[in-house]
């Protein structure tokens, strides 16, 4: 991709989105807290074809705010490359996530949060809307989903 590269489709774009969620091992996690504090880390997530699965420990900021707000916004890529995702969530404790969701991430990642000890909690998060752009040339046309549903 270089700057001057013509506009994708949002056909491809959407695709391309596709391919990163299922191929990228660590996505931005943006959260706030009650007060409006912000928050952003990384974390391993799972894209199950439909949602996305995330663990972390339920008391530092991440969890605590995903858990309170219910919502988030993920993101890949640099200022050139660049997927949102705004997502609703609901979290589950270690004994409450499904099954196939838990080793399907331990399987992509090498890590299983329900092994080892600490407490982790589990994030299930549901795409509301997707953007996603190259740059300036990509701005117009950058909303693939709007309300949960893929406009392309």
């Amino acid at each position: 991709m270089t700057i001057t590269a013509p506009p994708r489709e949002p056909a491809r774009r959407k695709q391309d989105v596709l391919g990163r969620l299922e191929t990228e091992l660590d996505v931005w996690v943006a959260t706030a807290d009650a007060d409006g504090t912000p928050c952003l880390v990384a974390l391993w997530f799972l894209w199950d074809g439909r949602d996305v699965w995330m663990s972390t420990r339920p008391g530092n900021p991440t969890g605590r705010n995903l858990r309170a707000g219910g919502r988030t916004r993920l993101a890949f890529g640099d200022t050139r490359d660049v997927v949102l995702i705004d997502g609703a969530v609901a979290a589950y404790a270690s004994a409450g996530v499904p099954p196939a969701a838990a080793e399907a991430f331990a399987a992509k990642t090498g890590w299983d949060p329900r092994r080892g000890g600490a407490a982790y909690d589990w994030f299930w998060v549901r795409p509301c809307a997707v953007q996603a752009w190259h740059g300036v040339p990509e701005l117009r046309g950058r909303h693939l989903m709007r309300d949960g549903v893929w406009t392309v």
